[in-house]
């Protein structure tokens, strides 16, 4: 089985431009009940990807007013070299790898960078119990 098999195809998963504020990203991400936000360049190029998780630490750790960061560009606050997969990688090996990194999601690109679905860990275990 391929990570293709399973994913989140674009459209069905948040992702905003280069160019978008964190608040419109957190909006986003909200609308879509995930955890997260792709960002991605005009050329559809995975940039970075910010998660609920991340976001909070970050805010913890950051000393500013709360509604400081709503104004930041998305990018500012996200990971620039998220873990990513291949459509064609073997979906068996990328869940142990998201078992490993406690990740429950997964951009995943193809060979020239372009975003091109998400992985999400449920329906992933769900098809290799299956």
């Amino acid at each position: 089985m391929k990570v293709q098999d399973v994913m989140i195809t674009m459209g069905n998963f948040p992702v905003v431009d280069v160019k978008t504020i964190l608040k419109e990203a957190l909006t986003e991400m909200g609308e879509a009940n995930l955890g997260l936000v792709c960002i991605t360049d005009e050329s559809k190029a995975l940039v970075g990807l910010i998660t609920d998780g991340d976001l909070r630490r970050k805010l913890l750790k950051v000393q500013k007013p709360f509604s400081a960061f709503f104004v930041d560009d998305a990018l500012s606050h996200a990971k620039k070299n998220p873990i990513i997969c291949n459509p064609n990688d073997n979906l068996k090996e990328v869940v142990q790898l998201m078992g490993d990194k406690q990740i429950w999601d997964l951009p995943v690109v193809d060979e020239n960078n372009q975003l091109v679905g998400l992985l999400h860990l449920h329906p992933a275990i769900k098809k290799l119990i299956e």
